[in-house]
Parts: C-alpha cells; structure tokens; sequence
C-alpha cells in the first residue's frame, strides 16, 4: 500500500463516521417523533396493546418506545 492509498482510506473514514453520526441524529428525532405520535394515540384512548397491533411488535417494545 502507498500514502495515497491511504490518505484515500483516511477520507473515507471521514466520511463514513460524519454520516454515521448524521444517522445517529436522524434516528434521535425520529424516535422522539414516534413517542410523540404513540403518546397522543394513547390520549386518544387507544391501549399500548392497540398500538403494538398495529406496528406489529410486542407490547413490551411499545413500551420501551415510549421510554426511549
């Protein structure tokens, strides 16, 4: 391997963990977006059981949804 090779290594691991840490932001706000939408569902009468239903998971991880 040479230098430029690496620098090229180098650039991309930049580039790589910018938009990891891009992702890891999305995934902070959408997932406080989904609180949001599952705790105004639950005002609106609807069961943790109703919403795990419909998103086809588990109660418990409606649960760990809520939170998060």
């Amino acid at each position: 391997m040479n230098e430029n090779d690496d620098q090229a290594l180098f650039r991309r691991l930049h580039e790589v963990r910018a938009e990891a840490l891009h992702h890891a932001r999305l995934a902070q706000q959408l997932s406080a977006e989904r609180r949001g939408i599952l705790q105004e569902l639950i005002r609106n009468g609807h069961s943790q059981a109703d919403l795990a239903r419909e998103m086809g998971v588990t109660r418990q991880a409606v649960q760990k949804m809520l939170a998060a």
